[in-house]
């Protein structure tokens, strides 16, 4: 009866909400890493993916709540005065892995929209196993939920209040990667926004990453970036998106009409 007290369903609220925000940048690489298999099974890898990362996603809750300590012992130090100092342990490796291949992954795809001459035809070229695409979403979920769970263990220790929030959170998750999915494949002049905006969640992550091992370069030490800062990037990313767009329209409305005017006079 305790986990039904005002406290745990605020908190389990409080909980989801947080999944939810913190889950935006992982609907984005799941929908680009979907796009890799065949059109057809694309939804199965989605929900596949999604699906088995929210139990293991129970299962890393269940680890680190009872081994957070091994997580946070450092096992690797490094000093070249003045120029790297480091020391790593078990949290800031897997964040600084994981920001890197998404960045890996972002500047790979910007390229390939870039110097294919037919997109359409380069989608179908990208054709990649389905186990490997599912592989890789349960890898890059396990990633992106791994400070969401220590955020969620500073706000309750009742395991099964962590949980339910998992399996909600999941199940939304797998309900709105469809619709992120679809929305890209219709709109694909956002495909590049979407691909910017997982270049600078994998800086984030390098910084958080840099940060939590304390490195230091050139006796300068390395800066989290913060949430609130990531935001307010997206946020412009996408104003400047939208407005830029609509100038493009215009300009293609008034040579159009030059163009008319062009043909009468002739």
């Amino acid at each position: 009866m305790d986990m039904f007290s005002i406290n745990n369903l605020l908190t389990l609220a409080m909980l989801i909400f947080l999944q939810a925000v913190l889950g935006f940048d992982n609907l984005l690489y799941i929908s680009i890493e979907s796009k890799r298999v065949p059109e057809d099974r694309q939804q199965f890898v989605r929900r596949m993916g999604i699906g088995l990362a929210i139990g293991l996603r129970i299962l890393l809750l269940f680890v680190v709540v009872e081994a957070i300590s091994l997580f946070q012992d450092t096992f690797c130090e490094m000093e070249i005065p003045n120029i790297v100092e480091f020391s790593l342990n078990t949290h800031s490796l897997i964040v600084l892995v994981g920001g890197g291949f998404i960045i890996y992954t972002a500047i790979k795809e910007i390229y390939h929209l870039l110097s294919v001459e037919k997109i359409d035809a380069a989608e179908t070229e990208k054709g990649q196993s389905i186990a490997k695409a599912i592989t890789w979403i349960v890898v890059m979920n396990l990633v992106f939920s791994f400070d969401s769970i220590l955020s969620a263990m500073a706000l309750t220790d009742v395991f099964l209040v962590m949980a339910i929030a998992i399996l909600v959170s999941g199940g939304l998750m797998i309900w709105l990667a469809d619709h992120v999915s679809e929305f890209l494949k219709k709109n694909r002049m956002y495909e590049v926004l979407g691909l910017f905006i997982l270049f600078i969640v994998g800086v984030m992550l390098l910084s958080e990453g840099g940060h939590l091992a304390h490195l230091k370069l050139f006796n300068h030490p390395v800066e989290a970036m913060q949430k609130s800062t990531f935001y307010f990037v997206i946020t412009v990313l996408v104003l400047i998106d939208l407005a830029q767009g609509r100038y493009q329209k215009k300009l293609r409305a008034q040579r159009e009409r030059e163009t008319t005017v062009l043909k009468q006079d002739a």
